[in-house]
């Protein structure tokens, strides 16, 4: 575990890394909070629709991802995702297949930030096309503040792939304002994606275990390879 003096050096660093983060295709999906629930289950369903960049030509292109997860244990979680994909004026297709593990690597409040990990598998359906992720989870509070930090490394490889390493990052800014109303600022980097956005998220709670929590934002291209605005909703139900 990172000893409190090392924690605020390593996390500056990892936020000042970010900014120069590249990865192939569209980074903008959602931020990952380095936190396991024991007793969690949930299903998740998110997705992201992008409008038509004028300067890349792209047309709009829209994805949904469907997932279930629970605790392995007091700080693992595991879920897994089908996703599918669409452009403009094609139907909703298949898109691939994916397993995701979360490692809580410290105790809430124990450092001056909260740490986790969280590894990821990607398989495009009908296609000998995979990709492997590893991703540092950084959260830190201040107040009613907190700052999250999202850093990957991914590999890509397949018959019709080019091998390679790659970088990525995904950062939040989130004020805690009432647990059904907490706005945000989210950046994400890229080689193809440079982006930045409001967000609003949410949580209603039905008794102890219950609860149902939302994410609806929009991120605003900030270059010509990145589309002009991505819409990003996601539905979260615990139990």
């Amino acid at each position: 575990m990172p000893r409190p003096d090392t924690v605020r050096p390593v996390l500056a660093a990892l936020l000042l890394a970010a900014t120069a983060a590249h990865a192939g295709g569209s980074t903008i999906d959602r931020v990952y909070h380095p936190y396991v629930d024991p007793m969690e289950r949930e299903l998740e369903w998110r997705a992201t629709h992008a409008s038509e960049d004028p300067a890349s030509g792209q047309r709009r292109a829209e994805q949904h991802v469907l997932g279930f997860g629970a605790a392995l244990s007091d700080s693992v979680f595991a879920e897994l995702y089908v996703s599918g994909e669409r452009a403009s004026d094609e139907a909703l297709s298949l898109e691939g297949y994916a397993t995701e593990l979360l490692w809580q690597l410290t105790e809430q409040g124990e450092y001056a930030a909260d740490f986790g990990a969280l590894f990821e598998l990607e398989k495009r359906h009908g296609e000998n096309a995979w990709q492997a992720a590893g991703v540092l989870l950084v959260e830190r509070e201040f107040g009613r503040f907190s700052a999250t930090a999202n850093l990957g490394l991914i590999r890509e490889w397949g018959e019709r792939l080019r091998d390679r390493w790659e970088t990525s990052a995904a950062l939040q800014a989130r004020y805690r304002y009432a647990p059904l109303f907490e706005p945000a600022l989210e950046f994400y980097a890229g080689e193809n994606t440079r982006g930045l956005g409001p967000v609003i998220l949410g949580r209603q709670r039905f008794g102890s275990r219950r609860s149902l929590s939302w994410e609806l934002g929009v991120i605003l291209g900030l270059d010509d390879d990145t589309a002009d605005h991505t819409w990003r909703l996601a539905l979260e139900f615990e139990f």
